[in-house]
């Protein structure tokens, strides 16, 4: 079996931590004095399901054919997985090749569209080191130097709304390195919109989930889709296959008033169902940044939350582990309207701030 395949499904049954860096030694590539790991012989993190097409996507194949096919499609952006390695290289390069030649959108740079996002382990933290500035579909670049010959703990995240066909990692032949396995602790499912998929943020680290990843030290299994967060039952059947710490469900933006009152209940029904004991958080949908000024937004979006806010209250009404955050403040709206770049998508600054608000929230649903 495949590697991938098997390090994820140990990973979902908890067996995953009996896996060691030592036990996912990998053979480079050596040319020219680099020796090139490919990252498809480890586990990637953040895979929700073992059995997909291609190593880095996010749909599983038993699924694929069932589910809306905007979905099925965005389920080939990469985002929120990462891949983890140790190392004490001076240079870290990489070699990638991407699914899509549409490398940005009008409203989101290439770095976030279609980058890789460096991150080492300094001091106990997670800290930024580079992003690659892709401007062709086929890669092969130093994404940092001069680090010193030092062994650290790295991890790169992927695209957020392209997919990786290949990805290789490269250093010094003379370097050491190691594959690092997942995080084997259960992982956090966040269901949601572009928004939750990383729209808009400058590079792919930015996302919040990611954000919340790395200062809680749990690992997130990232099913954002943009436009295509409807909860749909085949969505709620899929979802529930996986067995989490904790499922957030935050599609309000891409649904209606009549939509959340159709299909909300039935989906949370679904998830409970399958996972009686697991906790579900709530996330009320943001509110428009243009609601001070623009007629009739705050009525619609004030519509949006009295449905969902009523699902909620039916649902929990019923069944325990059941949370709400409401949009009051979510992303800062009500400071200074500065965190979207359109009203609607986040920026960097609103990416910080939803982190903030669902960090204790989630910290105190897990006692974390």
């Amino acid at each position: 079996m495949h590697p991938i395949r098997v390090c994820s499904a140990l990973l979902f049954l908890g067996f995953c931590a009996l896996l060691s860096a030592e036990d996912l030694a990998v053979t480079p590539a050596v040319e020219e004095g680099i020796a090139w790991y490919d990252a498809a012989a480890w586990p990637i993190e953040g895979k929700g399901w073992a059995e997909t097409t291609r190593p880095f996507d996010r749909i599983p194949d038993d699924f694929a054919a069932k589910i809306p096919a905007g979905v099925r499609e965005l389920g080939k952006n990469t985002a929120g997985l990462l891949t983890r390695f140790r190392t004490d290289a001076d240079s870290i390069r990489v070699k990638y090749a991407l699914l899509s030649g549409n490398l940005a959108m009008p409203h989101m740079p290439a770095t976030g569209v279609s980058g890789l996002d460096l991150y080492a382990l300094e001091d106990g933290k997670w800290c930024w080191v580079a992003c690659t500035m892709p401007t062709v579909q086929a890669n092969a670049v130093e994404l940092a130097g001069g680090l010193g010959r030092r062994m650290r703990d790295y991890l790169i995240y992927l695209p957020l709304y392209n997919g990786v066909e290949s990805l290789s990692i490269g250093v010094a032949e003379d370097a050491e390195f190691h594959a690092v396995a997942p995080n084997p602790a259960k992982p956090i499912v966040y269901y949601g919109t572009s928004i939750a998929q990383g729209g808009c943020c400058s590079h792919p680290g930015n996302v919040y989930t990611s954000m919340l990843s790395r200062r809680l030290g749990v690992p997130f299994v990232n099913l954002g889709f943009s436009g295509s967060a409807r909860m749909e039952p085949e969505m709620a059947e899929m979802i529930a296959t996986l067995d989490p710490a904790l499922f957030v469900i935050d599609a309000v933006p891409n649904m209606d008033a009549p939509l959340i009152r159709q299909r909300a209940l039935p989906f949370l029904e679904t998830l409970r169902a399958a996972r009686p004991e697991t906790p579900i958080l709530i996330v009320d949908g943001r509110h428009y940044a243009d609601t001070h000024i623009k007629q009739g937004r705050a009525a619609d979006c004030q519509e949006l939350s009295k449905a969902m806010r009523e699902a909620y209250e039916t649902f929990s009404a019923k069944n325990d582990g059941v949370y709400w955050l409401g949009h009051e403040n979510l992303i800062g709206e009500d400071v200074d309207f500065d965190a979207t770049m359109d009203s609607s998508h986040l920026n960097d600054l609103g990416m910080f701030r939803q982190a903030n608000k669902l960090e204790p929230v989630i910290r105190d649903i897990l006692s974390l």
